[in-house]
Parts: C-alpha cells; sequence; structure tokens
C-alpha cells in the first residue's frame, strides 16, 4: 500500500455547537435542601460535509429534578470536524458513531458539570459511556424494526 492509500482518521475541529442553561425556579429552589434526581440522555448526529469530512455532533442534556420541579437543565450540543479516509465503507459508521463520541464525551463532560457548577449547583459527573453497547443496540433495533416492516409487492 502506498501512503496515499492508507487509511487515515483525523480530527479537523472540535467546538460547541450548542450550550443551554436553564433554571427555571430560581431563586427558590436554592432553599431546597433534597438531592435532586438527575437524567441524563445522549444523542448523536452525523453530517457528510463532503470531501471525506463528516461533522459529528454528541448531544448531551442532563435534568436535575425534585419532583415535579425542574432544579435545572443542561443541554450541550459538543461536535468536531473529522477527516476518514480510504477507510472501507463498513467501518465508517461506526468509526463515526463509536470513535468519534468516545473523543467529544470528556469535552461535554467538561461542559456540563462547568455549567451546572456556574448555575449554583454541585458539580454533575458524568460516568463513561460505552458508545459500542449503544451502537450496537441502536442497529439490533433497526434490525428488528426492519425485519417487522411488511414489504409492498
Amino acid at each position: 500500500m502506498s501512503e496515499q492509500e492508507a487509511p487515515s482518521f483525523a480530527i479537523e475541529k472540535l467546538y460547541v455547537k450548542d450550550l443551554s442553561l436553564e433554571v427555571p425556579n430560581a431563586p427558590e429552589i436554592f432553599l431546597e435542601r433534597e438531592t435532586p434526581e438527575v437524567g441524563i440522555q445522549l444523542q448523536t448526529a452525523v453530517k457528510n460535509l463532503g470531501d471525506d469530512a463528516y461533522e459529528v455532533t454528541l448531544t448531551v442534556t442532563v435534568t436535575a429534578t425534585l419532583g415535579e420541579k425542574t432544579v435545572f437543565l443542561v443541554e450541550v450540543g459538543q461536535a468536531g470536524i473529522f477527516r476518514v479516509r480510504n477507510v472501507p465503507e463498513e467501518n465508517i459508521a461506526p468509526l463515526l458513531s463509536i470513535a468519534c463520541p468516545n473523543i467529544l464525551f470528556p469535552y461535554a463532560r467538561e461542559v456540563v458539570s462547568d455549567h451546572a457548577i456556574r448555575a449554583g449547583f454541585a458539580p454533575v459527573v458524568l460516568q463513561p459511556v460505552n458508545f459500542e453497547a449503544l451502537y450496537a443496540a441502536r442497529a439490533e433495533q433497526e434490525q428488528a424494526e426492519a425485519a417487522e416492516t411488511p414489504t409492498i409487492q
């Protein structure tokens, strides 16, 4: 294989694409002494930019609640532009859905924690995420849905 044919993967740029912090029940919520329940949602999106470049966005939404009241909500869209060259087609989707979110997650975790602190709350420490397991589960779900969809003849 010559140098030009070798597969390559490069990070072009990492950035915060979207950021939101809400404390809808301030200042009264700061008088509460109970520990809020924290829920976390993850979502990834991939956009082909052409010329072997892809934008991958990992959106992390953290919602802290006390009963029906929202204590705070932090949502960050941590994104990156990744250049993928000479990678077999069947390996591109796993690369963009597993490796790229693994790169983006520590940055998103830092933004979430920092903004929770800036809002006057304890830091939110997000536990590591197994993006490979999430990708496999999503692929399995898509296969099951495809098998259930009737074909039109």
